[in-house]
């Protein structure tokens, strides 16, 4: 099995992990987001495994872009840093994302604290999310002056309703692992210390189904999803770059980086 940078992969029996190693917080770019694609194509390649769990070291499940990091903004002597730069390449990023989505086998995503933008939508790739109290879940483009990405704008309302998903879009707000639960945004609910093994418990469940069966079933539930998702990624990109060149935009980026409230202007 291939050797990655930025994630771990163990298997117990049936069920692969693949562990996000990039803590405290799990930021992604696009080199996460491709080697997380890179395991799952070889274990669909692989018939000794059977389902999938997607966990994460440190503080964080997955909190979203870091805008603070300088490595990913080189800017030339003199210049000022831009931290809307830290985006990078989000076409590139979401090529990868889609990958994701084409995979075969069922995907148990154990999150604990934050599942912020693109890191709300790596868990919402998942077929089911297992949670505890303290996780938090946000869409909180809009307070950035930003559109959702990750395609994000379909598999948010197919999950809780397309009010649900309006509500979290327009206000940014954050979801606590147990509002998550009521509203179907995960599927089991135990405190933190229960997490990984209650995430590998209902993988091992999937896992000892005929693999044939759950195979077909899921590409049956899932048909056209990728599909969706590119198409929804593509028109996200387009506006995520018209709203990447407005003064709102980095006012935003600057108001999280400096954890203030944001003044916007509409411009």
């Amino acid at each position: 099995m291939t050797s990655y940078t930025d994630i771990g992969i163990e298997t117990t029996g049936y069920v692969a992990t693949i562990e996000i190693q990039r803590p405290p917080h799990n930021y992604f770019d696009i080199s996460l987001i491709n080697q997380i694609a890179d395991a799952l194509t070889e274990f669909d390649e692989n018939p000794q495994i059977r389902a999938v769990v997607l966990a994460a070291q440190g503080k964080a499940f997955c909190a979203g872009a870091d805008f603070n990091d300088p490595a990913r903004t080189p800017i030339e002597p003199g210049e000022q840093h831009d931290p809307s730069a830290s985006l990078g390449d989000v076409s590139h990023l979401y090529i990868e994302a889609v990958r994701i989505f084409r995979n075969k086998k069922p995907i148990v995503a154990a999150v604990h604290g934050a599942a912020i933008g693109g890191g709300l939508g790596l868990a919402l790739a998942a077929d089911f999310r297992v949670t505890c109290p303290d996780a938090r879940f946000a869409a909180n483009f809009t307070k950035l002056g930003f559109h959702p990405g990750f395609g994000l704008t379909v598999t948010l309302p197919e999950l809780i309703g397309r009010n649900n998903a309006e509500l979290m879009f327009y206000t940014s707000r954050r979801v606590t692992g147990e509002e998550a639960y009521k509203i179907g945004l995960a599927n089991v609910l135990v405190p933190h210390n229960e997490l990984r093994g209650a995430a590998l418990k209902l993988a091992r469940e999937i896992a000892e189904c005929s693999p044939l069966g759950v195979l077909a079933t899921r590409a049956t539930m899932r048909a056209g999803l990728a599909d969706r998702v590119l198409a929804a990624t593509r028109h996200e990109l387009a506006e995520q770059i018209r709203l990447r060149a407005t003064e709102d935009f980095k006012e935003g980026i600057r108001a999280t980086e400096e954890r203030r409230l944001a003044d916007f202007k509409g411009r």
